[in-house]
């Protein structure tokens, strides 16, 4: 095979279709333990807590190891920890286990760099495309399986057959990148030392663009994570939803994010460029966010919901690409793991604040998240701004 890339989508369905597998159960599973709004949220942050130091560790340790063994080993340590949040006694050891399970599921930033490796500058929109269209492909695959094979009346017992199912998807992911995947980085940089995170941070803050982006992502993917982790208590208020209609809502989401990948980022960069088209993405998502408390049907529900993932895919791939491009080849993985890391905070500090709000009044969190999207709108037209400059437009 010419190019690893079609190998390294394989790698990213399977993580993140046994990530997003337990995105419908958590709400119903976390009620389990007797938690609050608040509760189920934290147990929705508690995955991203990991991800902030996994995103950093490993993508600085896959700089000077390489790509593959770093996915071979995390995607493996990440099946066990599954196996162990299907037998979880109590919500404070759920959490915990979260917290773990998000660590070694914290390489996204990994796989952008192995893209990165492999793709040149000018395609780099593209590819990245394909691997936002992998993600959504597993983001719609694993919320349909987790929510049809969970049974919430038989207690806890019900939830173990689906999330023992996200962890033969991370054992496959690890499996694959074994046997499958080949390296993609083939410098000898295992002779020098890894790089400086105080770089990458100076890096990003030197260059007004990067630094907007990362603001932009860190914004947009609160927005999009506390949507995922209110969607199914506000739904269970309003319609008396289990996990079956969150799952199969989840599986229009995902499948909305696909099409929007495969079918519409090429023609909008080609047409408008990269930034113009998150400035397109981040107004979708205000739509998606403002109008469900409105139009208060399970239709209506559905079709938001998925039109929040449309906006989510306009936005943020091309943030990445832009990313991406900025970045010195030798700095791919410890930049684009800070990326990644950065928008782990978000999903850290966003979900638990708007599930207090949801506890507040059930519709609060949609106004709020409406409000924060609207305020990255500015960032992301001096981007454009800043890009025209950069191409001499």
């Amino acid at each position: 095979m010419k190019s690893p890339m079609p190998l390294l989508l394989v790698t990213v369905f399977l993580n993140i279709a046994g990530f997003s597998l337990i995105l419908p159960l958590l709400p119903f599973y976390g009620t389990l333990f007797g938690a609050s709004s608040f509760g189920v949220a934290c147990l929705f942050a508690a995955y991203s807590l990991g991800n902030v130091f996994g995103e950093i560790f490993w993508g600085r340790r896959s700089d000077v190891k390489g790509r593959r063994p770093i996915l071979i080993f995390t995607t493996g340590c990440a099946a066990i920890t599954y196996v162990a949040f299907a037998f979880a006694p109590n919500l404070a050891v759920a959490i915990a286990i979260r917290i773990l399970t998000g660590f070694f599921s914290g390489t996204f930033g990994v796989v952008q760099g192995a893209i990165a490796d492999i793709t040149a500058p000018e395609v780099r929109a593209k590819n990245m495309g394909y691997f936002g269209a992998s993600f959504n492909l597993g983001f719609a695959a694993g919320p349909a399986i987790g929510g049809l094979l969970a049974d919430p009346s038989l207690g806890a017992a019900g939830f173990r057959l689906p999330i023992l199912a996200a962890a033969g998807l991370a054992a496959g992911a690890s499996l694959w990148s074994l046997l499958v995947l080949p390296e993609t980085r083939h410098e000898q940089s295992g002779l020098r030392p890894p790089p400086s995170y105080a770089e990458a941070l100076r890096y990003v803050g030197s260059h007004p663009m990067l630094l907007r982006l990362l603001l932009i992502a860190f914004g947009g993917i609160a927005a999009f994570g506390s949507m995922e982790a209110i969607f199914g208590l506000w739904t269970s208020a309003n319609f008396n939803w289990s996990t079956r209609e969150v799952g199969l809502t989840f599986l229009c989401v995902g499948g909305a994010g696909l099409l929007v990948q495969v079918f519409c980022i090429g023609p909008l960069v080609r047409r408008f460029g990269e930034a113009r088209t998150i400035v397109g993405g981040l107004f979708v998502l205000i739509v998606a966010v403002a109008l469900p408390p409105v139009i208060r049907t399970p239709a209506a529900s559905v079709l938001l919901m998925s039109l929040l993932m449309v906006g989510h895919s306009l936005a943020f791939p091309n943030a990445g690409a832009l990313v991406s491009r900025t970045t010195p080849r030798d700095r791919q993985g410890s930049v684009m793991g800070l990326n990644m890391a950065s928008n782990a905070v978000s999903r850290i500090v966003a979900p638990p604040f708007f599930g207090w709000l949801f506890g507040v009044h059930p519709d609060a969190p949609y106004f709020a998240c409406a409000v924060l999207v609207v305020l990255m709108v500015p960032l992301a037209v001096q981007v454009v701004r800043l890009r025209d400059q950069e191409l001499g437009k």
